[in-house]
């Protein structure tokens, strides 16, 4: 269970420095993107973690 919940903080991790590289590159298009993205993955994500 512990390699599950790593795996998804790392995912959450990886959203979350593409999302920041986008704001700092101003790209409005891409930051929406990865948050829908996130949107999406975060409820699945979660239920693995449990």
């Amino acid at each position: 269970m512990k390699t599950t919940s790593r795996r998804c903080s790392l995912q959450i991790d990886d959203y979350l420095d593409l999302l920041n590289l986008a704001i700092q590159l101003g790209d409005v298009k891409w930051q929406k993107e990865i948050t829908r993205k996130m949107e999406m993955t975060l409820p699945t994500l979660e239920t693995a973690a449990q």
